[in-house]
């Protein structure tokens, strides 16, 4: 148990990654098209973010600052600034995503329209977000986020064919819509596990646990446990959709469709669950994206932050907190369906990785500011080759949006 408390910064950070609005269809649209035709890539994209979050957790450690306070500090305020503005971006409209998650399951639940529940949601994550302390935040959400295992749950009671699941995830290929879309989707899912707002919340969050060189055994703890968990969550809604949905080649686009699988195992009980599933990871998720927005900020500028501080201590930091919540919600009364906003936000996303995590690559190999600590050759050679990727998938984004139109 002391462990799994010890996990719970890196579950609610792989809630986020893994699991959030935009994902939860996602996942399951890609089960529907190519059963686990995709398993591999939420391999590598657990590996890469497992490598980068050590790393950034590392870093947070040893040096008591968190990532984005010495990538401005190492690389100089200009390239910084270019880093901070297209992570805001994408952040905030993420958490634009996320809120619109929470209304949609809301509006599940309820069957009052969805739009009314938007303000009802940020005005929730703020309130969580200003009054509770962080520890209880990310124990609270990042072990509620663990609800969502009633899908793997669920394999055990549908008529499951363990054997076209295992050869779907050992020799992956394209179906019907073809290498393109195969293509598409397999970066989406990768950037939705490796986004950059991840390792902000994950290092900041160590900073505001007062991470020193003695927690480092938490830390890789913290994030060996989460990540891959995260990561079998976003396995599980990928092989319930496959057995679903795949042998008939139907598609999805909504959250009650998400569920069906759980529904058809468990009935009305397995509805109930999972609405509360999805609840705990677009909260959870909405919770990382407006802290990972306004650490990026006020870590740029050198404000006070964070929930370790009272916020009359840290105006600036919950000023910019309170903005991004307000311009999620103004993005949400355009009426934009916030699924697609998030999968939007996945390529744009892609295209942004490497000015994210070149600079932790440089900072963890630093003595600087980490002394001893600094990566060992395996894992600058390994850091490396995840940088390889993430560069061909950032390059690949734009033009397989283009030539699949969103992947349709």
């Amino acid at each position: 148990m002391r462990k799994l408390l010890a996990a719970t910064l890196g579950i609610l950070s792989a809630v986020g990654g893994f699991v959030d609005i935009g994902d939860l269809v996602a996942a399951s649209q890609a089960g529907a098209r190519f059963g686990l035709g995709h398993a591999w890539v939420l391999l590598v994209g657990v590996v890469a973010i497992c490598l980068y979050a050590e790393m950034a957790g590392r870093i947070a450690a040893v040096s008591g600052r968190a990532v984005f306070d010495l990538v401005r500090e190492r690389l100089g305020p200009r390239v910084a600034l270019l880093n901070l503005v297209a992570s805001y971006l994408v952040t905030v409209l993420t958490l634009a995503a996320e809120l619109g998650g929470v209304a949609l399951v809301l509006h599940l639940a309820s069957g009052l329209p969805y739009l009314l529940w938007v303000p009802v949601a940020a005005v929730a994550v703020w309130l969580v977000l200003w009054r509770m302390r962080f520890q209880l935040m990310e124990r609270v959400f990042g072990l509620a986020g663990l609800t969502l295992v009633v899908f793997a749950v669920a394999l055990t009671r549908l008529p499951t064919d363990w054997g076209t699941l295992a050869r779907d995830a050992l020799t992956p290929g394209p179906s019907a819509s073809g290498w393109g879309v195969y293509w598409f989707i397999a970066v989406a899912l990768f950037a939705s596990t490796v986004s950059p707002y991840e390792v902000f919340f994950f290092s900041s969050g160590g900073v505001e646990e007062r991470w020193t060189a003695t927690d480092l055994a938490d830390a890789r703890t913290s994030v060996l446990v989460g990540f891959p968990i995260g990561g079998f969550l976003a396995l599980s809604l990928i092989a319930t959709a496959a057995v679903v949905y795949h042998p008939t080649g139907a598609s999805l686009t909504t959250l009650d469709e998400v569920a069906r699988p759980v529904v058809l195992a468990f009935g009305a009980a397995g509805l109930v669950v999972a609405v509360l599933a999805f609840f705990a990871v677009t909260f959870g998720a909405a919770l990382e994206t407006g802290l990972s927005a306004a650490y990026a900020v006020a870590q740029y500028f050198g404000w006070q932050w964070g929930k370790r501080v009272s916020p009359r201590e840290a105006a600036r930091f919950h000023s910019v907190l309170l903005l991004s919540v307000l311009l999620g919600v103004l993005v949400l009364m355009t009426t934009v369906d916030p699924v697609t906003l998030t999968e939007y936000m996945l390529i744009v996303s892609a295209v942004v990785l490497p000015m994210t995590y070149l600079p932790i690559l440089i900072v963890a190999n630093d003595r600087t500011y980490l002394g001893g600590q600094v990566n060992g050759r395996l894992t600058n050679l390994l850091g490396a080759l995840v940088l390889v990727v993430i560069v061909v998938a950032s390059v690949a984004a734009i033009p397989l949006a283009v030539v699949t139109r969103m992947g349709q």
